[in-house]
């Protein structure tokens, strides 16, 4: 129960450092990554918050992820929801500065994403599946049987093709975060000395199947009595 806990304690916590990366790059105001320049696309169009429409995204990849037989954990689903609600939480309370000389700014999009490389330490070692972005690059991998970089930058350019015609910002922090932000999480994992091919993923089919172990179980024992 202990360990549950801390699992869980250890995602969430990730989860906020995810949006507080995010939002330090979104107010670095250099332009976005290509994933938020979508994100910034549809919130323009649809006149809703980044966060609400980083949650809409995450929702059509988990029901795509799960249709497409990518097993989907509770950090699947915590990624979709929370990560956009800390985001608006973030940028409504103004609780990430913005600069406006070039310096700092450069600097807080740089700590911005060595802070998403953290945040991907943490949830990701909690175990619980990964983010719906994460869980379609894979899908597709497995499914073309391309290398995940390709698909990573062949999803990147394309969702970032649509923030355009959408409207997002794309500035010269955009070319170096899509190419720079696999560095900054690497060099997380090196330095926190994470592996992540030695995490053991929990996933809800699995929690599915042994609830009804134990209700079964529990049955069994009602009827013997």
């Amino acid at each position: 129960m202990t360990y549950a806990l801390f699992r869980v304690a250890r995602l969430f916590l990730g989860l906020f450092l995810y949006a507080v990366g995010i939002v330090m790059t979104i107010n670095a105001n250099l332009g976005l990554a290509p994933w938020d320049v979508f994100h910034q696309g549809l919130a323009k169009m649809f006149h809703i918050t980044m966060g609400q429409a980083s949650i809409s995204v995450g929702i059509i990849l988990v029901l795509l992820n799960s249709f497409l037989s990518e097993k989907l954990g509770w950090g699947t689903l915590g990624n979709m929801l929370f990560v956009g609600l800390f985001i608006d939480f973030l940028m409504f309370n103004n609780l990430i500065p913005i600069f406006q000389d070039v310096l700092p700014r450069f600097i807080m999009m740089f700590l911005g994403m060595f802070i998403i490389g953290i945040a991907s330490c943490l949830y990701m070692g909690a175990g619980l599946g990964s983010g719906p972005r994460d869980g379609l690059m894979v899908v597709i991998a497995k499914r073309t049987g391309k290398s995940v970089g390709l698909v990573r930058n062949a999803i990147e350019i394309s969702v970032l093709m649509l923030g355009c015609v959408l409207g997002g910002f794309v500035g010269i922090g955009t070319p170096i975060m899509a190419f720079t932000v696999g560095f900054f999480v690497q060099l997380a994992f090196k330095l926190f000395k994470f592996d992540v091919s030695a995490v053991q993923h929990r996933f809800i089919d699995e929690d599915i199947k042994h609830l009804g172990k134990l209700l079964s179980k529990s049955d069994s024992n009602a009827g013997t009595e």
